[in-house]
């Protein structure tokens, strides 16, 4: 099936929705709870990486209920329309927060962010796993990857940029009140982008296939080794992108400081949320042009952790306040993270065609559950990493009504920076090893795969009519 432009369009649209709410949430929850709301920071981030590993956990069997799923709507359509109506309901009673006592805010903390998550999943899983049933050719796949990951990345800019401006503006100055409203029109938007989405994007009729076992399905996982080792560069880096984004907030608040600190993150984060589409939408197609894939993912880590040792140095002469300089440095991280999320979903949309190759099971579903469950593995624990390190460092939370911000000491604001750039240098230069010696999906090796199914799929079609 040819591939249209309104679906790409309507694809993108749904992305920009699905990842305004997973950004409000990965970004602001530990802030939300611990900063304004008073809870204890090792307890949040304790109770955000035991939801999210939970969550996780029931990824594949998300992929598993979708790829066995037979509607007139399609396979993946019924499960993005019913779990994004779900979340987004969850997502506003997240933020929009009942007045408890501190035990009484802890459970439901935990109640209602395990909900959140698992709705989350109903829809994340058949959007993404869309990719190669919408298509059957490479580069539609690839097209379709970028504009997912690119406007993805929109959405997700937009919270960054917006969300602290928003919630001071709708809110008054008090932030509680600002949070919930927020995420009543992120609830909203979401809920309108993924209808949309859902009304335009069309998916093959695909033959039908044998239902697989729980154990045939995970099996096929398994023996698909570039599958594995694409998710565990996904796990890499994004743990290290949600070490970042948990704690970014902080520095500003903290370490830079000042009256202006939050029109300061604002301008860090709209730097950073417009080098992350650029990577996307202008960088990695120009490069590509050039550049084989493969390469150009090793390109993009290399400059991350270029990008994170220059922020710790700018910090360690003194000049964490010169915005110029954060810019700067920053931009190399968010363009290489731009790079580095379009190259992994074509990676794992390309070991899809690998691993029917290897075991004759097309399992998209299952392999793209994967994606999921590494990312929320690799967010909560990054989140558990941030509240252990904040109570480590000794930062006090400021839950006054008051303007005046916290000073912090000098051994917490040194602490703080060393978590933001060093522990995610080491993921990245782990995934860069990984890679390096592991993967074989090369941009040849994809296309011969692709070549050779559908080389298959018509001799089967000319056996069966015979």
């Amino acid at each position: 099936m040819k591939l249209t432009k309104s679906q790409t369009a309507a694809f993108g649209i749904g992305a920009i929705g699905k990842d305004m709410v997973y950004a409000l949430s990965a970004s602001y929850v530990m802030y939300f709870y611990q900063d304004i709301l008073g809870l204890s920071a090792t307890f949040v981030g304790l109770i955000l990486m035991i939801a999210r590993v939970f969550d996780a956990l029931n990824d594949p069997f998300m992929g598993i209920l979708v790829a066995k799923t037979r509607t007139r709507w399609g396979r993946f359509r019924p499960w993005l329309f019913s779990g994004t109506v779900l979340n987004a309901v969850v997502l506003y009673a997240l933020f929009a927060a009942p007045n408890l006592d501190e035990s009484g805010m802890m459970v439901y903390f935990a109640v209602i962010y395990i909900v959140w998550g698992t709705t989350y999943t109903m829809m994340d899983i058949p959007y993404w796993s869309m990719i190669p049933a919408v298509t059957e050719m490479p580069k539609d796949r690839e097209n379709l990857s970028v504009v997912g990951r690119t406007c993805a990345g929109i959405g997700s800019a937009i919270i960054q940029v917006g969300t602290l401006l928003m919630v001071n503006a709708l809110g008054g100055g008090d932030e509680r009140t600002g949070f919930g409203l927020v995420a009543l029109i992120v609830a909203v938007l979401f809920i309108v982008t993924e209808v949309f989405c859902c009304f335009k994007v069309k998916e093959q009729r695909l033959e039908k296939v044998e239902t697989s076992t729980v154990g045939q399905m995970f099996k096929a996982l398994f023996s698909n080794d570039q599958a594995l080792i694409t998710v565990l560069a996904i796990l890499l880096v994004n743990g290290s992108l949600y070490l970042t984004s948990n704690l970014i907030i902080y520095f500003f608040k903290y370490d830079v400081g000042g009256t202006g600190w939050m029109g300061n993150y604002t301008l860090f984060t709209m730097v950073g949320g417009v080098c992350q589409i650029l990577g996307m939408m202008v960088v990695y197609p120009l490069l590509h042009k050039k550049l084989s894939n493969t390469t150009l993912f090793k390109i993009a880590l290399t400059m991350a952790i270029t990008g994170y040792g220059l922020i710790l140095g700018v910090c360690l002469l003194g000049l964490s306040s010169n915005m110029i300089l954060l810019c700067v440095c920053g931009a190399l991280v968010f363009m290489a993270n731009g790079i580095l999320t379009v190259l992994t979903t074509v990676f794992l949309s390309g070991s899809v065609d690998y691993g029917q190759m290897k075991t004759g099971r097309r399992e998209e579903s299952v392999i793209f559950s994967m994606q999921t469950f590494v990312v929320k593995a690799a967010s909560g624990i990054a989140v558990f990493i941030t509240g252990i390190g904040l109570d480590l460092i000794g930062l006090v939370g400021d839950t006054s009504e008051t303007e005046e911000i916290v000073a912090q000491s000098a051994d917490t604001i040194l602490g703080l920076r060393l978590l933001m750039t060093i522990l995610p240098i080491l993921g990245l230069a782990v995934a860069f090893i990984f890679f390096a010696l592991k993967f074989k999906l090369t941009d040849k090796k994809v296309q011969e795969i692709a070549e050779t199914l559908k080389a298959q799929k018509e001799q089967q079609e000319v056996t069966e009519n015979a």
